[in-house]
């Protein structure tokens, strides 16, 4: 069904039918129609932060960004969905056009500069939700008019309100999209700021008599000093997880291509390598005991198998489904279920 669709929704302008998708998904699931869309994976139970995802392969975060369609995309079969990024108050986002396809490279440059409803919208949004068949996570950010000085308090803001509702809560520090956020993960910078957000964790789970996971996002433009050095805080401050990792600002996969010029985060294919270098450079720096997510240029079962043999414990899919559709999900899960029922090839195994 999705090979019909996708041909009018590249027809359109990317946003708008990134909005008609998401309609269009919601109403299929409200009426029972979700099961044409795409098969349901076969579970894959996979434990990782001390939860037990039914599947390892989920949706990443900035297709939903404000929690509204959580039933609807669960319905698919991802193993979980990770909503926003949110920020503590509502802001539109950059100016549009913000959204560009590069078709001939399976990729995607957006420079939305997480436009959202606010935190409170997103509270609404997910308490309404069944959220049957998966887990949930939510992405916290900053707003673009908080100086980096003070961004600690976007994001306890944000922590706590969303603390009560989320499996699991992402740090985001790695958008290209919000002038100087990337900064925050310079290795003193990042040290304060996850130390801080440990902190209020640990009273939090104190408060509501659980511990929710909180995971740390990063870019896959560091250098691999930057790498070792987050590493080196990332283990010190003993965070639940690591995603790895967010759209890059390098073009070099798209020279020549229509809208290669355009500000923004690349995603797609031409982020694979790059992001699953970072991935298998982090995991060498990180212990046993912290479980990485790996996204980024997911378009194919044989993609996520690779995340999986690179350190990954789970993947996540975003710009994959805008050109796949909804099959590439239960691809994912059989690959990566094939290569977890496969004799050791010297790859690492699963984390809890």
């Amino acid at each position: 069904m999705y090979g019909l669709a996708r041909p009018l929704l590249f027809g359109l302008d990317p946003e708008r039918a990134h909005e008609l998708a998401l309609e269009a998904l919601e109403a299929a699931w409200r009426c029972g129609l979700n099961p044409l869309l795409a098969r349901r994976p076969a579970p894959l139970p996979t434990r990782a932060f001390g939860l037990t995802f039914p599947n390892p392969v989920g949706l990443a975060a900035g297709l939903d960004k404000n929690g509204a369609h959580v039933d609807a995309l669960l319905g698919l079969g991802f193993g979980f969905v990770e909503v926003g990024t949110v920020t503590p108050r509502p802001q539109p986002g950059n100016p549009r056009p913000r959204l560009f396809r590069l078709p001939e490279h399976r990729a995607i440059i957006n420079r939305l500069g997480f436009n959202n409803a606010g935190v409170d919208a997103l509270v609404r949004n997910v308490e309404r939700a069944r959220r049957k068949g998966g887990l949930l996570g939510i992405n916290i950010g900053k707003n673009k008019d908080t100086p980096n000085e003070t961004a600690e308090q976007d994001y306890l803001f944000c922590l706590e309100r969303v603390y009560p509702l989320a499996d699991y809560v992402t740090v985001n520090i790695s958008s290209p999209n919000t002038a100087g956020l990337r900064e925050l993960q310079e290795e003193q910078a990042l040290r304060r700021l996850v130390g801080t957000l440990r902190e209020a964790q640990e009273r939090l789970g104190a408060r509501h008599g659980k511990r929710v996971q909180m995971l740390v996002k990063i870019a896959p433009d560091l250098s691999d000093d930057d790498i070792d050095a987050a590493g080196r805080v990332l283990s010190d401050l003993a965070v639940d997880g690591v995603i790895a990792t967010n759209t890059t600002v390098s073009r070099i996969a798209v020279q020549g291509a229509r809208h290669a010029d355009e500000q923004g985060g690349l995603s797609g294919a031409p982020l694979m390598g790059k992001a699953t270098a970072v991935l298998r450079r982090l995991r060498t720096r990180l212990p046993e005991s912290i479980p990485m997510i790996g996204v980024g240029g997911i378009l194919s079962g044989a993609d996520a198998a690779a995340k999986m043999a690179a350190g990954a414990t789970l993947v996540q899919t975003y710009t994959g489904l805008v050109y796949r559709g909804p099959a590439l999900i239960a691809e994912c899960v059989d690959a990566m279920r094939r290569r977890k029922e496969a004799p050791s090839r010297g790859h690492l195994p699963p984390h809890d």
